[in-house]
Parts: structure tokens; C-alpha cells; sequence
């Protein structure tokens, strides 16, 4: 291949990924590798598959290498996610004894509310939801 065919190639493939494609830089480093192999190529004469031979080994020592390291770095670690109800109060609708459920709306659908502590709960109060098991929350008094 031409130098300016890996170069273009290598242009392509890291405006693919700086652009509309998010492969998680994977994309970057084969781009990288390609616009290397492009500038050796220019610099002295390579056979053909000497030029794919430098481009396989560049692009996956580059990966392999420093990947994980420069996608933190610009990606950042990703911030924590709330996956549910867990740790949010609910107003009960009716009293629940020890282990007694009831059905009870929380964050605009209804759910089983199941009392897990040993202490009743009057109506009207307010309980911590401590887990939810399946579509279960289990709640306990809001201390």
C-alpha cells in the first residue's frame, strides 16, 4: 500500500472515533498505528507485508499497552449510578406489623411494601426502604 493510503486510512479511522463512533478508543490506536505505518513507509522503502506486519503489531501493542490508561484519563471514571429505590422513604398507606405487607405507590408506581423490622408501623408514617427483593421493598423504621 502507498504511504498516503495508510495515512488517509489512519485519518479516517481516528475521525471515526473522535467524531460519531464510540468505540472506546479502539478505533484511535488501529488510526494511530496505520498513520505510523504510513510515515515509515514514506521514510524508507517497506515491502507490503512488512507494512501490514508493522501495523498489526503497532496496533495491538498500543492497545494492549496504554488503552485502559489514556480512556480514564479522558473519559474519567464514570459516575455512580442509583439503581433503585433503596435508601428513599415511603409513606405507608396502612399500619404494617412485623413482616406484614401491603401495597403502597413509590415513585409514581405501585408496589409490595413488606414491613422487615420487628417494630409495627402506623399508617401515615414514613419507612426507609432498606432492600428491595424482586418487586418487593422492604422497608423499616424511618429513625
Amino acid at each position: 500500500m502507498t504511504w498516503w493510503g495508510w495515512v488517509i486510512a489512519g485519518a479516517i479511522l481516528l475521525g471515526a472515533e473522535l467524531s460519531f463512533v464510540n468505540a472506546q478508543f479502539y478505533l484511535v490506536f488501529i488510526g494511530s498505528a496505520a498513520i505510523l505505518v504510513g510515515l515509515a513507509t514514506l521514510a524508507l522503502p517497506v515491502a507490503d507485508w512488512l507494512q501490514w506486519a508493522l501495523f498489526a503489531v503497532l496496533a495491538i501493542v498500543s492497545m494492549v499497552a496504554f488503552r485502559s490508561r489514556i480512556y480514564r484519563r479522558f473519559r474519567g471514571a464514570m459516575p455512580a449510578i442509583d439503581m433503585g429505590p433503596k435508601g428513599g422513604l415511603i409513606t405507608l398507606p396502612v399500619a404494617l406489623g412485623a413482616g406484614d405487607s401491603c401495597q403502597a405507590e413509590y415513585g409514581g408506581t405501585f408496589w409490595t411494601v413488606r414491613n422487615d423490622s420487628t417494630t409495627p408501623l402506623p399508617a401515615g408514617s414514613r419507612a426507609r426502604i432498606v432492600s428491595v427483593q424482586k418487586l418487593t421493598l422492604l422497608v423499616r423504621p424511618d429513625t
